[in-house]
Order: structure tokens, then C-alpha cells, then sequence
């Protein structure tokens, strides 16, 4: 049934009826497998992924990386707790490396992601170092390609 998961994950479009013709299965097995995947939460969300640059939407994004120390008692879990209420944080990862955890933010100017940081997060106690990285063009989000303009051969280095 994980095939069920990669179709969804690739198109949540996808209807039951389609899902059961491309896996050979029974819409109801279909059904009845994607019901059980969204009650038992690994089917967290059915998501639309936008290029917000052909938009009129304003936006700026930012990878910021957090060093912190570790809450008693409960590691991560806290500070990760506490993060997950600013609404401007869209994405929060514990990594291995060099930093600690990996957050994606957005804002509407460089000044608003560089106010979040300076007025929100580095005052926390628990975090110790921050690195922000400003999101310049998004090539590949999510395994999903946007698209390109014409190539322009001029000047390419080869691959």
C-alpha cells in the first residue's frame, strides 16, 4: 500500500477511482487504505506547492540555521514546541551537522525576516547561534521542477 502513498504524495489529486486503475486494486481497498493512513496521521495534509514568482504575492524566504542547548528533560522537543506557534515559520527540522535545527521562514521584506531573527529568536535563551541564508530562486521544491525560461547557451558551464 505504500505505492498508494508515493501516487498521493506526487498528485493528491488523484481520486480513489484513478489510484485503484494505475495499482490494479479495488477503489474500495483504495479508500479504505487512504482513510486509515489519514486517521492514524501518516497522511498529515493535503498541500497545493505554488511559484509564488508568477504572482503578484510579495515574499521572502529564509533558511535559518539554529545552534541551541538542549531543554532538561525534554532535548529538542521544547524549543521545537515553542517555534512551532510563530506563524512565519513554515518549516522546523532537527538536523546532525553543525547546527541543531533547521527552520524555513517567510516574510514579506529581507527587513522583516532580519526583524524575526534579531527580535524573536535570538533572544531565546535556549538558542546559542543562528545563520540565516536568504532563498535567492527555487529550482526543485518538494521533487516538483518549476519551470525554465529559454536557455540561453551563452556563458553555460557544462554539467
Amino acid at each position: 500500500m505504500d505505492n498508494i502513498l508515493k501516487l498521493l504524495e506526487n498528485d493528491s489529486r488523484l481520486t480513489s477511482a484513478q489510484i485503484a486503475a494505475m495499482l490494479s486494486l479495488s477503489e474500495e481497498d483504495v479508500a479504505s487504505a487512504i482513510a486509515e493512513y489519514e486517521k492514524n496521521g501518516t497522511i498529515v495534509a493535503y498541500k497545493t506547492l505554488i511559484d509564488w514568482d508568477k504572482t503578484d504575492r510579495e515574499i521572502v524566504s529564509a533558511v535559518i540555521e539554529l545552534k541551541v542547548t538542549p531543554q532538561r528533560d525534554r532535548g529538542f522537543d521544547k524549543i521545537a514546541e515553542k517555534l512551532l506557534n510563530y506563524p512565519e515559520i513554515t518549516s522546523i527540522c532537527l538536523m546532525s551537522g553543525s547546527y541543531d535545527i533547521q527552520l524555513i521562514i517567510e516574510g514579506k521584506t529581507l527587513r522583516e525576516v532580519a526583524q524575526f531573527v534579531a527580535m524573536k529568536l535570538a533572544p531565546m535563551e535556549c538558542i546559542t547561534a543562528t545563520s540565516t541564508s536568504f532563498v535567492l530562486k527555487k529550482y526543485k521544491d518538494k521533487g516538483v521542477i518549476y519551470a525554465f525560461p529559454e536557455e540561453d547557451e551563452r556563458g553555460n558551464c557544462p554539467v
